[in-house]
């Protein structure tokens, strides 16, 4: 397991794990009930806040930014010798959360795509994951909530008992989310994008680097 703390690339505070070091942290908040916004980024997520600095100070409170891109781990071996041998890909970083909640009864909470793309997704992670309990699941508006829909919704996700939520809206409106309302949920909060589209079979994912 690495877990070497956070290190600048860009103005932006990147973790310096693997697969494991991420997950070690999104287990044990999970378990303790924990807020911990999670999300991975790649060079368009890096330089979204390098140029906004705004959302700068949002990546920057986040608990956990992984290095999703080849980039990104290749900037933090060049500029602090971290010597990261592979990026933390956010899709397989799901997957491998997903893995554990379902041996470990961790139930999780789905937000963000269509009603067709949560239903195929869960489908999906059911069939690879048959412990895994998806304890609810709500679509996206696709536009900002209302104040009264906001407590809506976190009110669902709290009455749901999911311990992790995974959230689909794409950058940078899921950090924005993790941002605003992990420390209300009191849990994992992963920002996971595309992941969504990739395991619900709607889009298929580039080739490995």
């Amino acid at each position: 397991m690495i877990d070497l703390g956070r290190f600048n690339l860009l103005g932006i505070q990147i973790n310096a794990v693997d697969y494991d070091g991420a997950l070690a942290q999104i287990l044990s908040a999970a378990k303790e009930g924990r807020a911990l916004g999670v999300s991975a980024l790649a060079v368009h997520g890096v330089m979204t806040g390098f140029l906004d600095g705004t959302h700068k100070y949002r990546l920057n409170d986040l608990e956990v930014l992984v290095p999703d891109g080849q980039a990104v781990r290749w900037g933090l071996n060049l500029l602090h010798n971290t010597k990261l041998k592979d990026r933390v890909y956010g899709p397989n970083l799901m997957l491998k959360t997903c893995q554990h909640a379902a041996e470990e009864k961790i139930p999780i909470f789905l937000f963000g795509g269509s009603e067709e793309l949560l239903q195929q997704l869960r489908q999906r992670l059911t069939t690879l994951f048959p412990d895994l309990e998806i304890s609810g699941m709500r679509a996206s508006k696709f536009r900002t909530l209302e104040p009264h829909e906001k407590l809506e919704l976190l009110a669902e996700i709290r009455n749901s008992q999911a311990r992790i939520t995974f959230v689909g809206l794409g950058c940078p409106r899921q950090e924005v989310w993790a941002f605003e309302f992990r420390k209300q949920l009191s849990m994992p909060v992963l920002a996971v994008g595309a992941a969504f589209n990739f395991h619900a079979g709607l889009l298929p994912q580039a080739p490995p680097l």
